[in-house]
């Protein structure tokens, strides 16, 4: 059998509120999420053991083959799925880690779809749907990969209509740990960030056909609530902001997830792939991708 192949398409959190802090430890939380044109790559050739190898320009960046999320999703598939089929997985790997877009989930999803591919499974199947959720909380959402608005702890997904919007985005180069920013963020088990009557009260998305426009004066009215905690640990992060939002065009710029990458959108392609030049230029050292979201 020919070897498969997913991409794993970067996860931008387009905004993202933090409800509360469960009396289980785990945050609620609601997010937009839209994803990127920019993604790793991921083979599986079927056959024989479980395997993975790593190449690509941040291959370097994976660390412990036996920790990434590629492994534990295919793991946890196996034990939910007897006879499971599997094989030899290659990651291609572009997009930096520990950056707030989704990249070790969205590498787990792309591993979850080839498998489903190669043994016949629906997308849809329950026990597909679970591992997702056991392996980390943006791994539903990259399972199918297109715009939602997620709640719960990521396994509430509401499909939205997004245009596709000019962006950039921008990544110092520095790792942020999702847990070091909860920390800062400082909830304890039970509390709530917003007012009991505020939970249900957030913005009404606009629907299909709804411009660039809308969406910017929409989301202009909730934001990333992790964004000053992370800022507080990595500083570095309020630079980026500064440099997206001195740039010619741009609409909307904040953090996406628990950073430290940083997006911003444009009303034209022309205007985000001159925001990208300059950022590189005065900022060579600097992970820099100009493209859409959808």
């Amino acid at each position: 059998m020919p070897a498969l192949i997913e991409e794993g398409r970067a996860k931008v959190n387009l905004s993202l509120r933090v409800v509360g802090r469960r009396a289980d430890g785990y945050h609620d939380l609601e997010s937009v999420v839209a994803f990127a044109d920019c993604a790793d790559r991921l083979t599986l050739e079927p056959g024989g053991e479980l395997k993975l190898t790593t190449t690509g320009p941040l291959a370097a960046a994976c660390g412990n083959m036996a920790d990434n999320l590629v492994f534990k999703a295919a793991k946890l598939l196996a034990e939910a799925v007897p006879n499971l089929k599997l094989g030899a997985f290659a990651l291609d790997k572009v997009l930096p880690v520990a950056a707030g877009i989704g990249g070790g989930s969205a590498d787990a999803a792309a591993a979850l779809r080839l498998l489903a591919r190669l043994n016949d499974l629906s997308l849809d199947d329950a026990r597909l749907q679970k591992v997702a959720l056991a392996t980390g909380a943006d791994v539903p959402v990259c399972l199918f990969s297109r715009a939602c608005d997620m709640t719960g702890v990521g396994e509430q997904l509401l499909p939205l209509m997004l245009p596709s919007m000019p962006c950039v985005m921008v990544n110092p180069r520095v790792p942020v740990a999702t847990k070091d920013v909860f920390q800062e963020l400082g909830l304890r088990n039970g509390e709530l960030l917003v007012g009991a009557t505020s939970v249900f009260d957030g913005p009404a998305w606009p629907g299909e056909g709804a411009s660039i426009a809308d969406w910017i004066d929409t989301l202009e009215t909730v934001a990333n609530d992790l964004e000053a905690p992370a800022m507080r640990i990595k500083p570095v992060i309020g630079d980026v902001l500064e440099a997206l939002r001195g740039s010619a065009g741009v609409k909307l710029a904040r953090m996406s997830g628990s950073g430290a990458t940083c997006f911003a959108i444009y009303g034209a392609s022309a205007e985000a792939h001159a925001a990208a030049e300059n950022i590189r230029r005065d900022h060579s050292g600097w992970w820099v991708h100009s493209g859409t979201l959808s």
